[in-house]
């Protein structure tokens, strides 16, 4: 009895996500309508407003590159500890069956989220060399 009301179950929500799927598409066709002559003039304004500040250079450029390379040392210092503390817990477990799974899953955890910050940040700043 229990697996056909399961059944029941997921054919009345596959109806619904047919049904809300479908709402969706027909109002996104709808929403799409030709552009009139009357707003190609206030593209134009919109535009302008965009293009006026393109001479200035953004903050993210005129940071010195010496504080730059300080702010990714000071990301890669912490990144190399944390990786050592990693692969010393996952050796601990390993070889020696310590129970310290916990923190070594909080090591690779903080591991991995400064290796993409680290990553993300090198590749902003010093990709156009």
């Amino acid at each position: 009895m229990l697996p056909l009301r399961s059944i029941k179950i997921w054919v009345q929500v596959l109806i619904f996500i047919g049904f809300a799927l479908s709402a969706y598409s027909v109002r996104a066709v709808d929403a799409v309508a030709p552009a009139s002559p009357a707003s190609a003039d206030g593209t134009s304004d919109v535009l302008s407003a965009f293009n006026k500040n393109q001479d200035k250079p953004s903050d993210i450029v005129s940071i010195p590159d010496k504080k730059k390379r300080l702010v990714m040392f000071s990301m890669g210092v912490p990144l190399l500890i944390f990786i050592l503390l990693t692969a010393g817990l996952g050796i601990a477990m390993g070889m020696y069956g310590k129970p310290v799974y916990i923190p070594h899953m909080i090591c690779a955890g903080l591991s991995v989220t400064l290796a993409i910050a680290h990553a993300v940040v090198g590749i902003v700043w010093f990709y156009p060399f």
